[in-house]
């Protein structure tokens, strides 16, 4: 299942796992778990079982099914990397995203040192980025974890902002987003935090990415800091120059979930 995404840094959708857990105040209001939860008990809808992690297999071959290049956010609806997500499907997930060269795949976690520790079993094409959530100044140890993880494009989502980041250290990080926190009870973010954000990331040279300001209702907040939109974004990869039509789509192996 996969949708045109309404998040402004991502084109599409691929959730090949769903459901998650709460890890660090970032979570208290999850967009994912919030959704998911209304629909718990619904007999036959995809989530049924509200926001419980739940594999999906029949979802690993999706992208290579989708013949225009799109970018794509892995997993909007969980973490590819929660601890009860086996390192097997992970893998899985990965050839698919190595197969399917033509797209982008955004991977975000909360979870970089699993990521860190599994680096050496995974391929790492051009077309799989990878970004760690750090909301808070306690969190920047998630910088240190990714930075250890040989992505193409290493990036961070300062997502929902609920404090400054003084002590943000973006080398070798190739893109930064930040935004405020949406939904009921949103904890507004201080300018100054943003503005000292996106100032240490131009004197970097990194890629800054305002998402929004945040409020009771996606996007309620708008886009504008200091009177325009932060909309910069790394590099796209380069193409392999592949034409797909003639080279057919590769087989990813069935996954079995003992």
């Amino acid at each position: 299942m996969s949708y045109a995404s309404a998040i402004e840094w991502t084109e599409a959708t691929w959730n090949p796992v769903t459901g998650c857990t709460q890890v660090s105040p970032g979570c208290d209001h999850c967009y994912a778990l919030n959704f998911a939860e209304r629909f718990r008990g619904v007999p036959g809808h995809p989530y049924e079982v509200g926001f419980d992690l739940t594999l999906r297999p029949a979802r690993l071959g999706l992208p290579l099914r989708w013949r225009d290049p799109r970018v794509i956010f892995v997993n909007s609806m969980s973490d590819l990397f929660h601890v009860r997500v086996p390192d097997e499907f992970i893998e899985q997930v990965f050839a698919t995203m190595r197969a399917a060269h033509w797209h982008t795949f955004q991977v975000l976690t909360k979870r970089p040192q699993r990521a860190a520790r599994m680096a050496d079993r995974l391929p790492w094409p051009a077309n799989v980025w990878l970004g760690a959530s750090v909301e808070t100044a306690k969190y920047l140890w998630r910088v240190d974890a990714l930075r250890q993880v040989p992505a193409a494009v290493r990036f961070l989502s300062c997502e929902p902002l609920l404090g400054p980041l003084s002590r943000l250290d973006v080398t070798d990080i190739g893109w930064v987003i930040v935004g405020g926190e949406s939904g009921w009870g949103h904890r507004p973010p201080n300018p100054d935090w943003i503005r000292e954000i996106r100032d240490l990331a131009a004197s970097a040279g990194v890629p800054f990415f305002f998402k929004q300001w945040g409020g009771r209702y996606p996007k309620s907040g708008g886009r504008l800091l200091d009177g325009r939109e932060w909309n910069q974004m790394p590099d796209s990869p380069p193409s392999f120059g592949e034409n797909v039509e003639e080279a057919g789509l590769p087989e990813i192996p069935p996954f079995s979930c003992r």
